[in-house]
């Protein structure tokens, strides 16, 4: 008898890891023909570097028109990441900028109505530069900065499918715009020496991305951001009006970009007649949640929260899900959305039209994935903590997701005598298959229940026949091994 044990127990073991292994094959096989079709589309994958330098840079994961697709991703993703104390040098861009602070705090300076505004990030803070703005980011703690901003494509961006950055502060790396103009005339626009000019434009050669201190090619910038707005604002008057003399410890070149900045604003008062009027900050992690439940929350901000928005049409998101959560399937009818995973892991499902699963990929922190208007999809959240995501859309228009199960679900708007019809069942098992659900928007773990979820007396008989059904496969199971 106890050798019968034995070996029952033998075979079940071994028929337990056969059904496991083959579970494990179909599930990679299905991983990776999902991979292969849907994670090159909607997963961004591929970081590009385009500033790199010892004291910090931007990488960035291309949209555009994905290759013998219909599918047009038109946003770009960039992660800046800056050193303590350091600097991205000025410059303005063709594109617009929405700025979220993930990691550290910054100071952001940019061009407003014609004066130069400065304004306090710190984390979780949400700011924009419009296009054609001229701007810098200063790291002046002693933590790493980490910036994730969107940058608009489908802006007028010369057709290049792709962002460009104009420096004005540079030299020999980079290059200024200003190097293209002959320098003659720019001796002239600048009322400067031509051997002056050439100092200026050539002493800088540390990047984009440069240390304020601990370096002779930094001390232009250095100088530049260390000074308060009032004592900028007084040195730009004495330039202006060459009633004074530089001291004679100022570098001469950081006097010659004094001059150059206020030619270039041609406002005396540029710094203090912006600043109150220029939009403020505005912080994510300080904002109600819009939804919120058991077993999660999200967040969302558009024009009418934050006005700024308006102006580079994209509209920004926060979303965390307790572990085993997910988002109720979805579909965005006026935008197209990006997602950053900012914390955990978790699976992103999205839908092709004619009702095929395009993909099923599991993310993990710092990827990106995005889903085209009118797709249905969803996110899941690993069983193994909670899982954030941050994103952009491409409306700044309040977008009203249509949610496609769940309690206030379409398929509680649309049930009725067609939609049944539409499923060929009737409308009492449709409304039984539509009512089973009880929460909304986020929904819990299959093996979570609902709190008022209770059992009919139909389903408990229907569980105790699954039962028996289960129950007598396997008594013939073991009679078969024995």
């Amino acid at each position: 008898m106890g050798k019968r044990r034995t070996l029952l127990l033998l075979l079940l073991v071994l028929f337990s890891a056969l059904v496991a292994s083959v579970s494990g094959y179909i599930d990679e096989e299905e991983e990776s023909e999902q991979k292969t079709q849907g994670e090159k589309w909607f997963l961004l994958r591929h970081l590009h570097d385009v500033v790199k330098t010892d004291a910090g840079s931007m990488r960035l994961v291309k949209g555009g028109y994905r290759r013998g697709s219909f599918l047009h991703s038109p946003m770009h993703i960039g992660f800046i990441s800056m050193e303590p104390n350091s600097l991205f040098i000025p410059q303005y861009l063709d594109s617009d900028l929405v700025l979220f602070v993930h990691h550290g705090e910054a100071r952001v300076g940019h061009i407003y109505r014609d004066g130069l505004v400065e304004r306090k990030l710190k984390h979780g803070d949400v700011y924009t530069i419009p296009a054609g703005s001229a701007f810098y980011l200063e790291n002046r703690v002693d933590q790493r900065l980490r910036i994730i901003c969107s940058i608009d494509i489908t802006s007028e961006s010369m057709g290049w499918n792709a962002f460009q950055s104009f420096f004005i502060g540079g030299g020999t790396y980079p290059t200024s715009i200003l190097a293209g103009f002959d320098h003659t005339t720019l001796s002239t626009a600048l009322n400067v020496s031509t051997e002056e000019l050439s100092t200026f434009l050539t002493r800088q050669s540390s990047g984009p991305i440069v240390h304020l201190s601990g370096s002779h090619h930094t001390n232009i910038w250095t100088k530049f951001v260390a000074q308060k707005p009032h004592q900028r604002l007084a040195h730009m008057k004495r330039v202006a009006n060459f009633g004074d003399a530089a001291s004679p410890k100022e570098d001469e070149s950081t006097w010659s970009l004094r001059k150059f900045l206020f030619n270039l604003l041609n406002r005396e008062d540029f710094v203090n007649r912006a600043n109150h009027k220029a939009p403020s900050t505005y912080n994510l992690y300080n904002k109600k949640p819009n939804f919120k439940n058991d077993y999660g929350w999200s967040k969302k901000v558009d024009e009418s929260d934050y006005s700024p928005l308006k102006q580079s049409g994209n509209g920004v998101y926060l979303v965390n899900l307790s572990p085993g959560s997910m988002v109720a399937p979805h579909v965005n009818p006026t935008a197209i959305e990006y997602g950053i995973v900012l914390k955990g892991t978790g699976r992103i499902q999205i839908v092709y039209p004619n009702g095929t699963l395009a993909m099923n990929a599991r993310v993990r922190e710092g990827d990106v994935f995005w889903v085209p208007r009118y797709f249905p999809f969803c996110q899941i959240a690993s069983t193994n903590g909670p899982f954030e995501f941050f994103g952009f859309t491409t409306s700044a228009r309040r977008n009203h997701q249509q949610f496609l199960v769940g309690k206030n679900s379409l398929m509680q708007s649309l049930r009725g005598s067609e939609f049944a019809a539409a499923f060929g069942i009737g409308e009492k098992r449709l409304k039984r298959i539509a009512n089973a659900q009880h929460e909304q928007v986020i929904l819990p773990s299959s093996s979570s229940s609902p709190r008022d979820k209770t059992i009919t007396e139909p389903e408990r008989k229907e569980m105790a026949k699954l039962e028996r059904i289960i129950g007598s496969l396997g008594n013939d199971m073991f009679m078969g091994f024995v």
